[in-house]
């Protein structure tokens, strides 16, 4: 007999859920992530195809993240224990 949590991990994959799902987290870990500074001044918007959608609340801090953008991809990818972003758009 298959335990609960391993039958739930195949139903995921197979419906293609377990991607969405990851894609939410790196959505709600946003904060977390980039710090209580950063996180008051942007917002994860979205995350379509590997591509999260950051809105920033100044093009000051557009520009600035810009020059985190590949650590910060590194930070969440690490935490979801995959490569589920693959780029950052800042607005």
């Amino acid at each position: 007999m298959q335990h609960i949590a391993g039958a739930i991990k195949n139903f995921l994959k197979k419906t293609g859920l377990e991607k969405a799902i990851a894609q939410q987290n790196a959505l709600e870990m946003w904060s977390t992530v980039v710090g209580k500074n950063v996180a008051k001044n942007t917002s994860a918007e979205s995350i379509e195809h590997g591509i999260l959608v950051v809105r920033a609340a100044t093009p000051a801090w557009r520009q600035e993240l810009q020059f985190q953008k590949k650590e910060i991809i590194n930070s969440i990818n690490k935490e979801l224990r995959q490569k589920i972003i693959k780029d950052i758009k800042f607005i």
